[in-house]
């Protein structure tokens, strides 16, 4: 029998609002409030301004009333030993409430007499599938204590999903953890994660990664996924802004989301941008960076209309001055609006960011030739990019999504946007280290490019039920397209030194034409079924994705000098085991595709068109949630193809396989105490090469061993304050397929403070942090051609946060 499933409310009923204020309250360990005024009602629509600290709830709570008017009173036992999130922001009253109680377990019920107390909650709430039932599309997972991390995130076609209910490794990195660790970019945010290391510069134009040992990013053209979709996000870097989350699936995410356009597989990057609150905010940060680099950000939320239904999101940025690099400074502006409508069955939003960076003496990655030793790093500090250097970028991107509610049951949902990125540049390019003296040779080039990238779905999720069994079916097609426009024209060699750069007239170079040298189209259509029995416990996804790539390659005159059009399936299998209340177990088979290649015109098979690369990752893991805090085990494998030139003929013998082990803690192990740690062992090998002495090595790029710890402690003497710190290691790393030449191993430290507290009656904090507190001199990390980087200088970076 087929049976409809009920449709989530979009709005909280009266019992619902009451069992979920019994959960928030849970964290109390006061045992009553006194309020000599009237006792405000918590249903009065008045907003207020709150600045109260994470830790027990007792307090929390007696700061909450002191400020609320609420009269409140209960007995200790019912809140001993409980937690609160802690609020800073402008609420009204059950807003407010609402945070500082979440998930806590008890109800709070108005008495006779106008005054409020505490129960336990009597009355449980009956399951509800968050991917198909009337879920508003800027629905987000709840966090953990301390608000770092998420309890969950967005995947792609599956729609949001729990951690404990992910077949998958995944972070979801929240904008709370931007503000206080004080992130720029997305690369910045993603430090965080022993997964992940970043193998762009300190001082450089472009973010990329590797993930799982695999790069992602290198070659641009909207890599990261933006709320879900590609072809949005900006092509050189992500700023973290106007991100209210910054969410990492590890592992290949074809089916999930669609071909990647340059061919990743280690994982996605998804940007969930910051759309608007159900309260108002005003919101202004400071900003200082050494050198003298100066900025402010301004976040603005209002909702209008009738229940406040139309909602609009402003997030500004401006920064100017000198960086810590020599001869280096940096202006950045970013404008980001989002507007939303939030009806009963139709949800809409549009996103719309404009942003432009400009760099002088912009720094560049280092290429070393055959057989040099690799020199000891200079000074992060230290550069050997010329001061007449220049780089700007500019970006702008839209994105129209909504949803709309056919049934209870059924909801039909499309994305609809895209991007322009424009890069024009005039540099010394990728010098290359010719001896162990640390001797660099470079060509000046004048670069520049345009990229038009264009993204449009539609699907439908349906829930239902078979049963005993609950389905959550989803069915979508999509279609993605990006345009390249290239020209550079190119200078004499310019020679000089890591350690005592040498300064050089600046070369006359013409602008060059920007002729369009590439398109490629990405297109088709995925249906997957999430299957849910005995309340949960055990759901299997499967899915199926056809995806069709289309690509041209253009000469000066227009000609097409090579085209591609082939497809694959890719396929998804996944299965979640809850044994225990706290305890859950996956397994993933997933599969990653890549476009494959056309045989270059030095091989005796020039204009051979290879079928698309599949990559095939198995996954088993361990998931511990105990509400404060998760802790995931994993064990993956990635066996990823690749094409290879020998003896004149290329052809698709080569292979990487990666094989890991993930451990990450994020959340409140302690009151007070927050960790974001993690530890990442991989086996990277060639196991195929048609070059016999590669066979068996370590892949470019890949270390043994990457650690991350990053803590938080509230200092019990002083109210407000945390002190923070955190480490960064990463093992020895190999820059040639050889295996002959390799980056040391490195490990930076970070420390700093926050103070939040309150300035002339407005919730403020404080922030300072200093990034690689011993000046260690580092390669940070290599890119997958064997270009590598060097590490970040000491850095000073202070804030203040104040709300309006």
């Amino acid at each position: 029998m087929l049976v409809a499933r009920p449709r989530r409310p979009d709005r909280l009923t009266k019992p619902v609002f009451r069992s979920v204020l019994l959960g928030l309250v849970l964290g109390a360990d006061s045992g009553s409030l006194a309020l000599a005024a009237p006792p405000t009602r918590l249903d009065t629509v008045a907003v207020r301004a709150y600045n109260i600290a994470p830790g027990p709830l007792g307090p929390a709570l007696s700061s909450f009333a002191a400020q609320a008017g609420v009269a409140l009173s209960f007995q200790p036992a019912i809140t001993e030993g409980l937690l609160s999130p802690g609020l800073s922001g402008t609420y009204t009253t059950q807003q407010a409430l609402g945070r500082l109680l979440a998930d806590s377990g008890v109800d709070m019920i108005r008495r006779d007499d106008g005054s409020y107390t505490l129960v336990l909650r009597r009355v449980a709430l009956p399951p509800i599938n968050i991917e198909t039932l009337g879920k508003p599309v800027d629905s987000l997972p709840p966090t953990y204590p301390g608000g770092q991390v998420a309890r969950g995130a967005r995947l792609g076609l599956l729609g949001s999903k729990d951690a404990m209910d992910a077949p998958f490794s995944i972070s979801s990195y929240t904008s709370t953890l931007v503000k206080d660790q004080q992130a720029v970019t997305v690369g910045d945010v993603l430090e965080r994660d022993s997964s992940v290391r970043s193998t762009g510069q300190a001082g450089g134009i472009v973010d990329s990664f590797f993930i799982r040992g695999f790069p992602v990013g290198e070659g641009n053209l909207g890599e990261l996924a933006f709320d879900g979709v590609y072809g949005v996000a900006s092509n050189y870097r992500v700023f973290a802004d106007y991100a209210e989350r910054i969410e990492l699936v590890k592992g290949p995410g074809a089916l999930l989301y669609g071909m990647s356009p340059n061919s990743a597989v280690g994982g996605v990057i998804n940007v969930v941008p910051k759309r608007p609150l159900d309260e108002d905010l005003t919101r202004f940060t400071s900003r200082y960076a050494m050198n003298s680099q100066l900025g402010g950000h301004l976040d603005v939320s209002r909702r209008f209309g009738e229940e406040r239904r139309f909602g609009v999101r402003l997030n500004s940025s401006l920064q100017q001055g000198d960086t810590a690099i020599d001869q280096q400074s940096r202006d950045l502006g970013i404008v980001a609006l989002s507007l939303d409508y939030q009806g009963e069955r139709l949800r809409t939003t549009l996103d719309l960011i404009d942003q432009q960076e400009e760099l002088d003496a912009a720094s560049r990655p280092f290429l070393i030739a055959p057989g040099v030793q690799i020199p000891s790093a200079a000074n992060g500090r230290t550069s050997v990019s010329q001061d007449w250097g220049r780089s700007k970028t500019r970006d702008r991107s839209a994105l129209l999504s909504g949803e709309y509610d056919l049934s209870d049951a059924l909801t039909v949902f499309a994305h609809a946007g895209g991007g322009q990125s424009a890069v024009e540049r005039l540099s010394d390019q990728t010098p290359t280290l010719i001896n162990a003296a640390g001797d660099t040779s470079s060509i000046p080039g004048y670069y520049k490019f345009k990229v038009q990238r264009y993204t449009v779905d539609i699907g439908a999720r349906l829930g239902f039920d078979t049963g005993p069994v609950s389905h959550s079916t989803v069915l979508q097609a999509s279609r993605y397209r990006d345009e390249l426009s290239r020209g550079i024209n190119s200078g004499a060699p310019l020679l000089s030194n890591i350690y005592h750069p040498i300064d050089r007239p600046k070369p006359s170079i013409a602008e060059p034409s920007t002729p369009k040298v590439s398109a490629s189209e990405l297109s088709g259509i995925a249906l997957a079924d999430t299957l849910s029995v005995l309340d949960g416990r055990l759901q299997v996804t499967a899915g199926l994705r056809r995806q069709t790539i289309e690509s041209h390659n253009y000469n000066a005159t227009g000609a097409v000098t090579a085209d591609y059009d082939q497809g694959n399936n890719t396929p998804l299998f996944g299965v979640v085991a809850k044994p225990w209340e706290h305890v859950s177990l996956y397994y993933n088979y997933v599969e990653g595709l890549s476009k494959g290649d056309i045989a270059p015109s030095a091989a005796s098979n020039a204009g051979e068109v290879f079928s698309p690369y599949v990559s095939r990752q198995q996954e088993v893991g361990l998931k511990l949630d105990y509400d404060s805090f998760m802790a995931t085990l994993a064990l993956f494998q990635i066996k990823k193809p690749s094409g290879e030139l020998a003896s004149g003929v290329f052809s698709v013998q080569g292979e990487q396989r990666n094989r890991g082990v993930e451990l990450n803690l994020a959340g409140e192990i302690a009151r007070g105490t927050r960790l974001l740690a993690g530890t990442t062992l991989l086996d990277g090998q060639l196991t195929k090469s048609r070059v016999a002495a590669n066979r068996g090595n370590t892949p470019v790029g890949v270390p043994r061993v990457q650690a991350n710890l990053w803590a938080e402690w509230d200092t019990p003497g002083i109210e407000g304050l945390t002190l923070t710190s955190g480490a960064i290691y990463t093992s020895r790393q190999y820059v040639d397929q050889a295996n002959t030449q390799a980056l040391d191993a490195w490990t930076r430290f970070d420390v700093g403070a926050r103070y939040t507290t309150r300035i002339a009656q407005r919730p403020t904090t404080l922030r300072a942090t200093v990034q690689n507190v011993f000046d260690r001199e580092y390669w940070s990390g290599v890119a997958s051609y064997g270009a590598f980087s060097q590490g970040a200088p000491r850095t000073l970076l202070l804030s203040a946060t104040v709300d309006f």
